[in-house]
């Protein structure tokens, strides 16, 4: 019951199964997602990762495993992966009114901000140049997230299902949290901050091939999450009302 009630509403672990997220994230890595904040009215911040439902089918064609009634019992408590989960992970880039563009090999843009991106694939450009999504300006809409792979030339993101319903961008209803801590393998703990270049670039942190993922065990103490997920929420608050006063001074 109690991993049931942790896995429900405070921390859920997931496993990277894709290079989509290199090298932020790992093949084979655990992460620690937050579920709590957005009980309290959260929204996903640029520069965050975030696991979210599959929006429109960007997973199609991958296969999904048959699980016997006992996988799916220990999936549903948090005991082992899930099988039947269509979730991604990817980063936020542009929120709701938000104008994100990418023009030859970069950098991203956004709302004409350009983006000092270390976290992105050694090796790749922040921008793809090709005409299949790799080109782009588009504005989001409220209600709405734009999200991106780290590694760009390995990631079916928002850029490459501008097709579907929702031309690419991500229902913030969807989101099922925050990715806070790489929690296992041991070596490789560490946090997931946002990134400084979405404060200094001057845009307003808000609190916002694919990769699916799995429910993993609860290996961590959620008491060792709590108060990163508590600083992250100081630091938000931080960085806005440091915009608010840039606002205020007449600075764009």
């Amino acid at each position: 019951m109690l991993a049931l009630l942790i896995k429900t509403f405070l921390v859920q672990a997931f496993s990277i199964p894709s290079d989509s997220m290199q090298n932020t994230l790992q093949q084979g890595d655990r992460v620690l997602v937050d579920k709590l904040t957005p009980w309290f009215g959260s929204k996903p911040e640029r520069g965050e990762v975030v696991v979210f439902h599959d929006p429109d089918d960007w997973l199609a064609g991958e296969p999904t495993a048959q699980p016997n009634a006992i996988q799916t019992f220990l999936s549903w408590i948090g005991l082992m992966p899930s099988a039947e989960e269509r979730d991604l992970i990817k980063r936020v880039i542009g929120v709701g009114g938000d104008t994100v563009s990418c023009k030859n090999s970069g950098p991203l843009m956004v709302n004409g901000h350009p983006l000092n991106e270390p976290y992105v694939y050694p090796g790749n450009t922040p921008c793809s140049v090709d005409d299949q999504g790799g080109q782009f300006t588009v504005h989001v809409p409220k209600g709405y997230i734009w999200v991106m792979g780290d590694h760009r030339q390995n990631s079916r993101d928002s850029r490459y299902n501008q097709s579907d319903k929702h031309h690419g961008m991500v229902p913030v209803k969807e989101v099922v949290g925050r990715a806070i801590v790489k929690a296992w393998p041991i070596n490789r703990w560490g946090t997931l901050p946002v990134p400084d270049t979405f404060d200094q670039s001057g845009i307003n942190t808000q609190a916002s091939a694919a990769a699916s993922l799995s429910v993993a065990p609860q290996g961590v103490a959620v008491a060792a999450v709590l108060p990163v997920v508590a600083w992250r929420r100081r630091r938000g608050d931080r960085i806005e009302r440091k915009f608010d006063s840039r606002v205020a001074a007449g600075e764009r």
